[in-house]
């Protein structure tokens, strides 16, 4: 068996005509809860401090929302997850609706392991082919073993 091990400080490598979404215009976030110092700005805006990230106010599962005022396509989702301090078993649904959010279309349900100091990161880049998006909602239960755990997202963008 061949074993390499990744450095959590790596990032993979994106195309340089990427041209992200503008989640600072034109999108309506919705979310459970936040805390102060880690707003949902810092993971959705390039221009906001994208090395703190998002954290949840409130323990448990914890739903983003991001509502589009035009229905968008999507060829490309990148979430990005860390937790640089608690082993844990995350498990993360992202989803996207045609319509005003009533029906949902999974995208991808998934867990991660984290075990600091080694797997503190989970970057997760999909290829997809969606049309007519009208909400893109990702749900977060941020421990499979504790209900106190506290979600987190480092950065979500979207093509």
């Amino acid at each position: 068996m061949r074993k390499r091990h990744i450095s959590p400080a790596l990032r993979s490598a994106e195309p340089s005509d990427q041209a992200w979404l503008d989640m600072g215009r034109n999108v309506l976030v919705e979310v459970m809860s936040e805390e102060k110092a880690y707003p949902i700005e810092s993971a959705l805006l390039p221009d906001e401090n994208e090395d703190c990230g998002w954290r949840a106010g409130n323990p448990g599962t914890q739903i983003i929302r991001l509502i589009f005022d035009e229905p968008q396509a999507l060829r490309r989702i990148r979430l990005v997850f860390e937790d640089t301090e608690k082993t844990r078993t995350q498990e993360f649904v992202l989803r996207w609706s045609p319509g005003t959010g009533r029906s949902f279309r999974e995208i991808v349900r998934q867990q991660w392991n984290f075990s600091p100091p080694d797997s503190v990161r989970e970057i997760e880049d999909y290829s997809v082919d969606l049309s007519e998006v009208a909400v893109l909602e990702l749900i977060i239960v941020p421990d499979q073993a504790d209900r106190e755990a506290r979600g987190s997202l480092r950065s979500l963008r979207s093509a």
